[in-house]
């Protein structure tokens, strides 16, 4: 019997059948606090604080599922999410972001051919989790 938690949005059992996660988002407070949630539900996880940062892991460890926020130095989580896409196409990304200028970065993107749904910050945790598991429930289309 899993425990309940009101902001983590139901049970803490591990239900997450170790996907493995990767946060990136260059304020370390939130990956680490995002880190430290994923993990309580299961889920094998790692952070980084840049998009260069991200790569390297994404070529050691292989994540499922990355989340990225929009606003990184640098390199955008949208230019990330692209390069993830064309070299990991079975892993999921999901975009975060609180910026005003996420809308132009995803325009831009969408003119060239990449679409991506843009979770606002603050994310309800409950809707974040939710997100990420339906995600890794689904499989990944190379084209999606």
């Amino acid at each position: 019997m899993g425990l309940e938690h009101p902001l983590l949005g139901g049970s803490m059992s591990g239900t997450a059948s170790g996907y493995k996660v990767l946060i990136v988002d260059d304020e370390h407070a939130i990956s680490d606090s995002l880190a430290q949630i994923f993990s309580l539900r299961g889920y094998m996880v790692r952070t980084a604080y840049s998009a260069e940062q991200a790569i390297e892991i994404f070529a050691e460890w292989g994540p499922a599922l990355a989340i990225v926020d929009v606003v990184l130095p640098k390199m955008s989580g949208i230019d990330l999410a692209i390069l993830l896409r064309e070299n990991y196409p079975s892993c999921h990304v999901l975009l975060v972001s609180g910026q005003l200028i996420t809308s132009d970065l995803a325009e831009e993107a969408a003119q060239n051919g990449h679409i991506f749904n843009i979770l606002a910050k603050p994310v309800p945790l409950p809707d974040l989790l939710e997100t990420a598991s339906a995600l890794l429930s689904a499989k990944r289309k190379p084209d999606a």
